[in-house]
């Protein structure tokens, strides 16, 4: 079965650290680029993150500083390191990978996987 699997959301402190993994399972990651998005109750999906295939990288303002993703296709894993959370990056956090070698800022765009979200929440 093709599809992507999140792991690593949880309840966190604010200002500890979480690891989201975006593992693909049926297919392999080289040639995709994956985008992490957000979604908080009643809020519109954000995007937060992305890294191409080539790996390069891109960071939304709100998350800049403090986030990192990263790729490992020998483990056909991406990662995102968060550091320094927030109460405000609570949301269900999802990957999206794209076949290609372009990170998308619009949201009209079609992802070929999703995942299938992972709870992130920021606490005391």
């Amino acid at each position: 079965q093709l599809q992507l699997v999140e792991s690593g959301g949880g309840l966190v402190q604010p200002g500890g650290s979480l690891r989201l993994s975006c593992a693909a399972s049926g297919f392999t990651l080289d040639y995709y680029s994956i985008k992490w998005f957000r979604q908080a109750p009643g809020k519109e999906r954000e995007g937060v993150s992305c890294i191409t295939s080539d790996g390069a990288t891109y960071y939304s303002d709100s998350v800049k500083g403090r986030f990192t993703i990263s790729r490992d296709n020998a483990k056909n894993t991406v990662y995102l390191q968060m550091n320094s959370l927030k109460p405000e990056d609570t949301a269900v956090y999802y990957c999206a990978a794209r076949s290609g070698s372009v990170c998308y800022r619009s949201k009209n765009v079609a992802y070929d996987y999703w995942g299938q979200g992972t709870q992130v929440t920021v606490s005391s």
